[in-house]
């Protein structure tokens, strides 16, 4: 039987004894109030050249980006990334410390997209709003000052479901991507696997809780869309190649690493990391948990060497 991180396991001891409701049992807008109470850092922990809010031209009076530059270098390549928190929760604030460091560590601009959340705006919304930001970055890069020739994709959970299907789009666009960094993504609309069964309580993320998530972002659309899971594409072929990372104790397991062997099998060059002995979100956990930062060393050095190889244009 896995053993649990001892430092993930003070953390989930501490949520428990601190009586906090779990989020899919909150009201929408104290759910979202109590995951930028636990993962806002003011001031931030690393510092970068600039960071820059902007806006991208779309629905809604135009999708929020947050541009994150290491240096004042000109033609560094560039990463988008998109936030997880179940399409439903988090924000560009709740991953500002997140993608500071990876901006720094990978030697890339790092944009960061604020995509329309679930339930008020139901799917297909965010996946219109991330090709929207992935589109524009790839036509105005030059303009901002970054090489948009050497583009890739990176994302958390709800976001590295939105990362997947983002490489997926653009292959099919004919938008060449460098690398697609996938961080326990979410990748198929279904609740019955292995994993699920055996984590599906005691580890922060929950079945009840994936569910409710689910259910914010799809409202009335059929999960089984391959926007929705990109599990279920009919081909893989193509797409940009992938880190997958993956926790042993993660109800989402299964599917991450269900994904990476579709895309070997499909020719595509897939890399799975997995953290037995780690829970979901451990990503943003570096204030309590070490290993957060070594994972987030490791999503920083593959966009690098992704990044680099392609050299500037």
């Amino acid at each position: 039987m896995t053993q649990l991180d001892p430092q993930a396991r003070s953390l989930l001891e501490a949520m428990k004894s601190s009586g906090q409701r779990p989020l899919f049992t909150m009201p929408v807008p104290d759910a979202r109030q109590a995951r930028r109470r636990l993962l806002v850092v003011h001031p931030p922990r690393v510092q970068t050249a600039k960071v820059e809010d902007d806006l991208v031209p779309g629905p809604m009076g135009g999708i929020p980006v947050r541009w994150y530059r290491p240096s004042p270098e000109a033609g560094l390549p560039v990463t988008l990334y998109f936030h997880g928190g179940g399409w439903t929760v988090d924000d560009l604030d709740t991953h500002d410390h997140l993608c500071r460091r990876l901006a720094s560590r990978a030697h890339a601009v790092v944009v960061s997209v604020a995509y329309r959340l679930g339930p008020e705006h139901p799917y297909p919304a965010a996946v219109e709003d991330a090709y929207t930001a992935t589109v524009w970055v790839a036509a105005i890069g030059h303009e901002r000052g970054v090489d948009p020739a050497r583009l890739a994709v990176a994302g958390d959970s709800a976001g590295g479901n939105l990362a997947a299907v983002m490489a997926l789009r653009a292959r099919d666009a004919g938008l060449p991507l460098a690398h697609q960094a996938l961080v326990y993504p979410v990748i198929d609309h279904r609740f019955d696997t292995a994993s699920y069964a055996a984590n599906s309580e005691g580890y922060g993320l929950t079945l009840a809780g994936m569910r409710w998530y689910w259910d914010q972002y799809l409202g009335a659309a059929d999960g089984a869309h391959p926007d929705a899971s990109p599990l279920r594409a009919a081909k893989l072929a193509g797409v940009a190649p992938a880190l997958v990372v993956v926790c042993g104790l993660d109800p989402l397991r299964d599917e991450g690493v269900a994904y990476a062997e579709r895309l070997r099998a499909s020719g595509v060059q897939a890399e799975v990391s997995e953290y037995e002995d780690m829970i979901h979100g451990f990503l943003r956990m570096s204030a309590v948990i070490d290993r957060s930062r070594d994972v987030q060393d490791e999503v920083a050095r593959a966009l690098r060497n992704a990044l680099i190889s392609q050299g500037p244009v």
